[in-house]
């Protein structure tokens, strides 16, 4: 497998297929970058994850806010800010919800034990929805928009919540989906049309697919461990996208931290749009 471009992140993440304009995006959130193929975009703090807002704008999360960033002309503005008052948190893994909402993941930079939390944005209110995080992760909606899927990547267990007509929490999370037993790393993760989720597994250098009861269909390969989050693209959505990282490698190999796609994979599902108004 080739990866898509010469780009090697030290850590890859948030992968994002645009619907409207056909184009993906990923981050480096420690080089504190944004590429798309033919642009990256520096930023002065560390960026992880985004949702569409329109052809034109993107929804980003960085280490201390929410931003309304400008893709024509790279200038971005303060939507909100998201744990600035902590100094040693940063954002990591987050999706836009079919509800029009988008969240968002935070960790301390040292992954310092239950110094992060989850949040989501929806109508102008940013809440906080789950604390003690230590790496969040897996964000990610079944087609049905019912539920909400998420990790704390240190339990290795994919937690699942329901979700009311706007798609706040309901209730307490459940263990979906434990990886303890097979000693695997839950990272990024994504539903496709199916219902089927796949998982990016750090450390084993693939992203594996679990049926939506949750027993393991099969597995996609690629060559570089620190496999961190997958994504649906092209222009029937078949693709396969995934970022990987070379961070915590000691002496990684050339394909390590580059961006990979795997076409004809299975039925993506469109990446919803964030809806600031409501």
């Amino acid at each position: 497998m080739t990866p898509i471009n010469d780009i090697r992140c030290t850590l890859g993440e948030g992968p994002l297929w645009h619907p409207e304009r056909g184009a993906f995006f990923w981050f480096d959130i420690t080089g504190c970058k944004l590429h798309s193929l033919g642009q990256s975009w520096q930023f002065d703090e560390m960026v992880s994850a985004a949702g569409w807002l329109d052809h034109d704008h993107l929804l980003i999360a960085s280490e201390a806010r929410l931003m309304v960033f400008d893709i024509t002309t790279g200038n971005s503005r303060t939507l909100c800010a998201l744990e600035s008052e902590i100094g040693t948190n940063r954002s990591n893994d987050g999706r836009a919800d079919p509800q029009g909402g988008f969240w968002i993941g935070t960790m301390d930079k040292q992954a310092q034990k239950g110094a992060g939390a989850i949040w989501r944005y929806y109508k102008g209110e940013l809440r906080r929805l789950f604390t003690g995080i230590t790496i969040s992760n897996a964000i990610s909606f079944p087609p049905d928009g019912q539920s909400a899927c998420f990790t704390d990547t240190a339990t290795r267990q994919i937690m699942r919540v329901a979700l009311d007509a706007e798609g706040w929490p309901v209730g307490t999370p459940e263990i979906w989906l434990d990886l303890n037993a097979d000693g695997l790393n839950p990272d990024g993760a994504v539903f496709d049309a199916s219902g089927t989720f796949w998982l990016a597994q750090w450390g084993a250098g693939r992203i594996a697919a679990y049926g939506p009861d949750g027993h393991f269909l099969r597995a996609v390969e690629f060559p570089a461990p620190h496999t961190s989050c997958p994504a649906f693209g092209g222009p029937d959505l078949s693709d396969l996208y995934c970022t990987t990282a070379r961070e915590g490698r000691q002496r990684p190999g050339p394909l390590e931290g580059a961006t990979f796609c795997a076409p004809g994979i299975a039925r993506g599902l469109p990446e919803h749009r964030v809806n600031l108004e409501g």
